[in-house]
């Protein structure tokens, strides 16, 4: 029997009547109510002395876990309002409210961290001994260490208050600068006037006439306001510098790496195995430059298709796509995805006024999660619900940990979503149809490597390389355009015929001031999530145990640990790395097999 699988998520479930909600009034009242109490046990709270201490320090983080929930279960219920609906201006209100409720928790949360950290050394080991506390260890000694690295609570509190205005106020005056952008280009013969949003889309457009055209625009945009950007980057790595500078830290990568659980070696052995292996990928950008009638392949062109893929799936075949593919894998993953479908946690209809892209957001006090996007039925749509599916599990596989132990960090975020991504995109290389859908299906997986591999790399080298000068003094915009053409051309292994100089400028994570180096744990979490697709490969059926085992360890270990614990690898050598890069390689190399002839 055929189940028809809805279009439309089911948020009523959860607070019916949308951002008119009487239930969600009442859970953002309650939410209020209990943050004061919360706040008020917070600054009763006293530095432990003694282990007897555990069960008040045990009932606080138990309070904290609660707090987190509510207020989680509420934003991310309007966060999934705002995105199905960007008219929806009362959903915009009740996202104000959500954040200052999360920002008050935001303090307490850092009142408790400091308190913690003042703990004698031989009471914290006595209190992590503790039953009330022993599950909590790894996350209790980060948020004690993490206090260490830190001010002292009036000069951190100090810090983030400046911050408000001066810090994220300049990220803040990028958006604006880059929403004012508007560029005209020809598009089917008719003059379009576009964001910057809508243009950049254009660099996939089969017309290279277009490409070219909306490029150049875009160009023309950011010389213009060369002076703007420079002046808003140095702003931000300036703030950045002096506070780092303050805590005593030299090293710009110290924050990101502590946020992301890994050590330095490990992130230059990522790097090393990267660059040593990237001729595959510079023959494939040579080859695809080849398939467009030119010479050497221009930045406008890295995304143009080489061929149309023409096979097409409804949102019931893209669903029963999944399905099949991940009952391969195994049944936990395709039990889930089915609930997933039958019980509408997922908003797929094409319909105007959504936001662009997709996203997974998980509700803890449901145990639910919601799916985010807009499907069209191309393999490329499959795939992308796919990936948000594999997020979803992730949280799934973590209800039976308690939820101060489910905060994983950023680069192994992906490992689940790309796991699930490279089931369903292997399955689609292999029933492809036709050469000409095999070729383009490989592409879009190529295309991925390049972006994880060159795009990437190119935008830490030069992230990494413009802190250290600005140390020294502001950077000109002059020389920002010289570090990204040197950063592109290394990236990319001279595998272009031109670069993007002003890409300093148009790429809004160089300027998201809340994570800092917006860039290398998106590679570290696609090439980890190959790594352990490869695991599964090698060991075939009966992996998902392990796999999920792996995934509610995320949260509790470093990225070390957690590979050494259930990969048995030292991802602090390069080896490691190079077993994932060497199914991207595979991909490329299939890929100039199937369009050589064409050349």
């Amino acid at each position: 029997m055929t189940v028809n699988y809805p279009e439309v998520w089911d948020l009523d479930t959860l607070f019916p009547g949308g951002s008119e909600s009487q239930e969600l009034r009442q859970h953002m009242d309650d939410a209020a109510t209990k943050l004061s109490g919360f706040e008020e046990s917070v600054q009763q709270f006293e530095v432990p002395s003694a282990k007897e201490d555990a069960q008040k320090v045990a009932d606080l983080l138990e309070q904290m876990s609660l707090m987190m929930k509510h207020l989680s279960q509420s934003g991310a219920f309007i966060g999934c309002l705002m995105a199905q609906n960007t008219q929806d201006k009362k959903a915009a209100i009740l996202d104000s409210e959500s954040s200052s409720l999360s920002a008050c928790f935001q303090n307490s949360f850092q009142k408790i961290q400091q308190d913690l950290a003042k703990t004698e050394e031989s009471v914290w080991a006595e209190l992590l001994n503790e039953e009330p506390l022993r599950d909590f260890t790894f996350v209790l000694n980060e948020w004690r260490e993490e206090a260490k690295m830190l001010l002292s609570e009036k000069e951190e509190s100090l810090i983030t208050a400046l911050s408000v205005d001066g810090y994220h106020g300049w990220s803040q005056l990028y958006d604006m600068l880059v929403g004012e952008i508007n560029v005209t280009v020809t598009v089917d013969g008719e003059p379009k006037t576009l964001s910057v949003g809508q243009a950049n889309n254009l660099s996939s457009h089969k017309d290279a006439a277009v490409r070219k055209e909306s490029y150049e625009k875009l160009e023309e945009a950011w010389i213009d306001k060369e002076e703007f950007f420079a002046k808003t980057l140095n702003s931000i790595a300036g703030f950045r510098l002096e506070t780092y500078k303050k805590r005593g830290w030299d090293n710009p990568l110290q924050e990101p790496l502590h946020i992301n659980r890994m050590k330095e070696e490990t992130l230059d052995a990522m790097w090393g195995a990267i660059s040593k292996n990237k001729q595959p990928f510079v023959a494939y950008l040579n080859q695809k430059g080849k398939l467009l009638g030119k010479d050497g392949l221009d930045w406008y062109d890295v995304d143009a298709p080489v061929t149309e893929s023409t096979q097409q799936f409804s949102y019931q075949e893209g669903a029963e796509f999944i399905l099949k593919q991940f009952g391969k894998f195994g049944p936990e993953l395709e039990q889930f995805a089915q609930q997933a479908f039958e019980k509408g946690w997922i908003e797929a209809e094409d319909r105007p006024n959504k936001r662009p892209g997709g996203f997974c957001t998980g509700l803890p006090l449901s145990e639910e999660s919601r799916i985010f996007m807009t499907y069209s039925g191309s393999m490329s749509n499959v795939a992308t619900l796919a990936h948000e599916l594999g997020h979803a599990f992730h949280t799934y596989a973590l209800r039976p940990v308690h939820s101060l132990n489910r905060s994983y960090a950023m680069n192994v975020a992906e490992t689940a979503s790309t796991f699930a991504e490279m089931i369903v995109a292997d399955a689609a290389v292999k029933n492809a149809q036709s050469k000409e859908e095999k070729i383009a299906l490989l592409e879009d997986k190529v295309q991925r490597s390049v972006a994880f591999f060159m795009n990437i790399h190119s935008r830490f080298l030069f992230e990494t390389r413009f802190y250290e000068e600005r140390k020294n003094g502001v950077v000109p915009a002059s020389r920002l355009n010289e570090l990204m053409e040197q950063a592109q051309k290394e990236g990319f292994a001279g595998g272009l015929a031109s670069t993007h100089p002003h890409f300093w400028a148009s790429k809004l994570h160089f300027y998201i001031t809340y994570v800092p180096f917006y860039n290398f744990p998106y590679t570290f979490g696609y090439l980890f999530s190959l790594s352990v697709y490869a695991k599964a490969i090698e060991e075939g059926t009966g992996f998902e145990e392990k796999y999920m085992a792996l995934l509610r360890d995320t949260a509790v270990m470093s990225a070390e640990d957690l590979a050494m614990k259930h990969l048995g690898e030292d991802i602090t050598q390069q080896a490691f790395w190079e077993k994932g890069i060497a199914l991207c390689v595979q991909d490329a190399e299939e890929f100039i097999s199937l369009t050589s002839a064409e050349v």
